[in-house]
């Protein structure tokens, strides 16, 4: 189901655990720039990146068309810097998933005036989670937004990080924002919410048949297209490994231990990942 706005808002190797921790580190032996930066993308778009996800602003002669907005308290720094780049308002504000460091600063954004836009999925996340800021208006499939003559797509693949994540499309940039499908690190799986790893790779497989150049993720520097492939390609070699030794019949707490030292899991996927990663190998 489309729906329409506005003027037609219509890894068992150390070589994976790096390979995905670069994504947070540098780009082309650059390093990431300073917390709070604003990055441009192209004429008319931008990146800020600090504390949070990654927020893309794109500028329009009626507007600006933001891309999640970090934590709450963020939220008047993100403004100072779409100021930097346009003396127009916010018009519309697209959360890719329902987390706190992609939609915190919604609650202000709707003070602001500022229309929220995302997907059904996500919306209802929030509801369970009995998060703030949510929107009036969601997508199924895809949505449109066209202001000052500029076209935003926002477009549902499938499940992966979440059941509910948008990926972003700017067609005159060819330029994508993947929220958190793309997330700089070793690939959290929210399981809790909706996320699977299996449909992770299908769901990024049907992102890369589009035509697009450039990657914002959902945290990290900017990448290019092939750069997703790769980050795709280790995904799947980790959810190989990882059947693997579900299969063997390891514990789970052996099994924990061989995605931390081989994958560079964290607390938060032991936490959120590792249950439903271990059922759905099964």
């Amino acid at each position: 189901m489309n729906k329409s706005i506005g003027i037609r808002v219509a890894f068992a190797s150390l070589t994976l655990v790096t390979t995905f921790t670069a994504f947070t580190q540098q780009k082309g032996g650059l390093e990431l720039p300073p917390p709070f930066s604003l990055v441009k993308v192209a004429d008319d778009l931008y990146n800020i990146v600090g504390s949070g996800g990654n927020v893309a602003v794109y500028v329009t002669d009626e507007g600006a068309i933001v891309i999640d907005d970090k934590f709450e308290r963020n939220f008047d720094e993100i403004m100072a810097n779409v100021k930097k780049v346009t003396d127009k308002p916010v018009k519309y504000l697209i959360n890719t998933h329902h987390h706190g460091d992609h939609t915190g600063g919604n609650s202000k954004m709707i003070a602001a005036g500022v229309e929220i836009l995302l997907h059904k999925n996500a919306r209802a996340n929030m509801v369970t989670g009995k998060l703030p800021g949510m929107s009036r208006v969601t997508f199924t499939d895809e949505m449109q937004v066209v202001l000052g003559g500029k076209e935003v797509q926002a477009r549902y693949f499938g499940r992966g990080h979440t059941n509910g994540d948008a990926v972003i499309f700017f067609p005159a940039r060819r330029t994508i924002h993947m929220g958190d499908l793309m997330a700089g690190t070793t690939p959290l799986i929210d399981y809790p919410n909706g996320g699977s790893l299996v449909e992770f790779t299908k769901t990024l497989d049907a992102v890369l048949k589009c035509d697009f150049d450039t990657v914002i993720p959902g945290h990290g520097a900017v990448q290019t297209k092939a750069e997703l492939q790769t980050y795709r390609d280790n995904l799947g070699k980790l959810q190989a490994r990882a059947r693997e030794q579900v299969r063997l019949g390891k514990s789970k707490e052996e099994i924990g231990q061989f995605m931390t030292a081989n994958f560079g899991w964290g607390a938060q996927q032991q936490r959120m990942s590792l249950d439903g990663m271990i059922a759905e190998l099964k």
